[in-house]
């Protein structure tokens, strides 16, 4: 057994005995359960996805090389440019599910520049046969391709180096690698530099990641698995089970679950959770100083309502998306979380119950629906990318009505039924204030986030006509005319709150007739600007 009297973090362990038994029995209960749930891949599928992932590097050495003949460079210096394809994220910690995608980073010499990537590399992909839906997200935070490559999802970035030549076994995490390189390329390479650093703050890898895929596993089933719709994503979600395998250094998998829902269910948020302290002595430039987590330096800083910083110079803030709303809906699951696994620990529940999928249509009685809709798969894909990542502006927007409690964006996108064009579609629950008699108009909050959207489309310069958002308000009586009934009854019900059983039925807020049966459109102002 692993055991360890280092401390990590940065502070004392809370508590470092040695895992009995019952700790032991408990955790391999919980493997057993994840197993049942298909988190863990076969040798089978681990195989291919080393191979897929070769196969993308010696396209990306291949490409590098080439661009540097362009540029003239001699074929015996082309050979030593180096630059390789890294994967980071869920995969390169270890702690992947069965299906999921591979974050990669393309790392490459100062002559290859962002625009070769997004212009020769791209091509070279879609000339690949084994390559498909490869699209580029250009214009994001993170400048990102998308492909799926012999079944295998990748999500591809770019990051330059200022060096003529990458060695094999050039160092990512060092800090002086950062002073002269871009934004995006810092961005970029931070994933990779996170990853390396997350398992070198951990006591025990295997404990960790056992640990993590069950948190993951939970939260995705619970529908708080989104940094981009304001919960929390996958670097988070890996820091805070981090933190809590630094405070309980010697505890076996199961052990570290209850304990990460003991923890984060009595944190005193904004509070911020950090894995370890600032280098003071890495090489440092003003504009990356300026993107480092200082609340006292950073007015907006101090804004953020659950802050996880990054253990990696910049350290920055990885939830910044999260708002009261969405921090009140992940606290809610945490304390449940909590009971569960005690429960589990006094043998009066089961894993399963912990991890299993529940229905997130059984939360709400009122939803707002968006329907994105184009004319190929391709544009549909690059349309719903740029509505997922304004879809929190809308909720946003509908949590400033007084009469809406809280807002619930589902995660998923759902395939609309009989849809006879490629379609998706998101659905947000709403709580309303309890008591509300009045009706309520959401028309101009869906009419501005309609607008928005294809005002962006157009600015990203992909924006075509037979791409079209509508928003509408919808109750869950009406929820099966939109989404198959498999869809729609997936994943245990959650328990009916007294507040809601008790509510008698003509206290539920209404939308007007006419707003209930409108489909809000981009405005035809709006449409004739970028016919």
């Amino acid at each position: 057994m692993f055991t360890t009297t280092r401390n990590y973090g940065v502070s004392q362990p809370i508590c470092t005995a040695m895992p009995t038994k019952e700790d032991l029995d408990a955790t391999t209960k919980l493997q057993q359960a994840l197993t049942a749930l298909n988190v863990f891949e076969t040798e089978k599928e681990l195989t291919k996805r080393v191979a897929v992932l070769a196969s993308l590097n010696y396209i990306v050495a291949n490409w590098i090389q080439q661009t540097a003949k362009a540029l003239g460079m001699p074929d015996e210096k082309a050979a030593r440019v180096g630059g390789k394809l890294h994967a980071f994220g869920s995969y390169g910690i270890g702690a992947h599910t069965r299906g999921a995608d591979i974050d990669t980073v393309c790392v490459a010499p100062r002559h290859v520049n962002r625009a070769d990537f997004f212009c020769t590399f791209l091509a070279m992909l879609k000339a690949d046969e084994n390559a498909m839906d490869v699209h580029a997200v250009e214009g994001a935070f993170v400048p990102v391709i998308k492909l799926t490559y012999s079944g295998v999802e990748i999500d591809m970035l770019f990051a330059r180096l200022d060096l003529d030549e990458i060695p094999e076994d050039l160092d990512l995490t060092d800090t002086a690698l950062l002073k002269k390189m871009d934004e995006k390329s810092v961005r970029s390479l931070n994933g990779l530099r996170l990853c390396k650093e997350i398992l070198g703050c951990v006591p025990n890898r295997e404990t960790f990641t056992t640990a993590l895929r069950a948190i993951k596993v939970w939260a995705k089933n619970r529908s708080i698995y989104s940094n981009a719709l304001g919960f929390l994503g996958g670097v988070s979600w890996a820091i805070l089970v981090a933190r809590t395998c630094q405070l309980y250094p010697n505890a076996a998998a199961a052990t570290i679950v209850n304990k990460f829902f003991f923890l984060y269910s009595n944190w005193k948020w904004p509070h911020p959770i950090v894995l370890k302290n600032a280098d003071g002595n890495c090489t440092t430039t003003a504009s990356l100083d300026a993107l480092v987590w200082n609340p006292q330096t950073n007015v907006s800083d101090r804004y953020h309502v659950m802050p996880i910083i990054t253990p990696t110079y910049p350290e920055q803030n990885s939830t910044f998306n999260v708002t009261k709303s969405t921090l009140r809906i992940i606290m809610k699951e945490i304390k449940e979380g909590l009971e569960t696994t005690n429960a589990i620990a006094a043998g009066t529940s089961t894993w399963k119950q912990l991890l299993e999928p529940m229905n997130y249509f059984s939360q709400y009685r009122h939803y707002v629906c968006l329907q994105c809709s184009a004319a190929t798969k391709d544009d549909l894909t690059a349309f719903a990318g740029l509505i997922e990542s304004r879809i929190r502006k809308l909720v946003a927007s509908l949590e400033r009505n007084h009469l809406i409690n809280f807002c619930h964006v589902n995660p998923k996108q759902f395939a609309q039924k009989d849809s006879t064009s490629p379609t998706s579609l998101w659905f947000i629950g709403l709580e309303f204030i309890q008591g509300v008699k009045i009706n309520i108009d959401l028309t101009n909050d869906m009419q501005q986030f309609a607008d928005m959207v294809v005002k962006s489309a157009v600015a990203a310069n992909f924006y075509k006509e037979s791409m079209i958002i509508k928003a509408f308000f919808t109750p869950r009586t009406q929820l099966s005319k939109l989404i198959s009934t498999e869809d729609l009854g997936r994943g245990r019900h959650y328990k009916m709150t007294k507040r809601e059983s008790s509510k008698p039925k003509q206290e539920s807020p209404k939308t007007d007739s006419r707003k209930r049966k409108a489909e809000i459109e981009p405005s035809s102002d709006v449409k004739r600007c970028y016919a």
